[in-house]
């Protein structure tokens, strides 16, 4: 199982073991990530499962959607490193991937 690194919004580092397949939203949702809202379920509809992914990690990560990039549009404090975490699916790949939760509630 990959593991994720999440820093939620309050700084809390969570190392979590995340099935393969499922997507870095689900891992945070299964493991009580705070901040992780994901209203939508993870059918890339709302932006509240907002994440910023290390730097050094984005070129692994499959390109923005122009359906995430147009939901990324509504987030809160949209940055360059910016992604839904619902968008990225688990796989050994990115096995160590940071991600710190942004601030996902209006």
């Amino acid at each position: 199982m990959p593991r994720i690194i999440y820093f939620d919004p309050a700084g809390a580092r969570h190392d979590l073991d995340v099935d393969l397949g499922s997507t870095v939203m689900e891992g945070a949702i299964d493991n009580n990530v705070a901040g992780v809202v994901a209203e939508c379920g993870g059918a890339c509809a709302c932006a509240t499962c907002h994440v910023y992914v290390e730097h050094d990690w984005l070129p692994m990560l499959a390109p923005v959607s122009e359906m995430e990039d147009a939901m990324l549009d509504s987030a809160l404090s949209r940055q360059p490193n910016s992604r839904l975490s619902c968008q990225i699916e688990v796989a050994d790949a990115i096995d160590g991937l940071i991600v710190h939760v942004a601030p996902n509630d209006s």
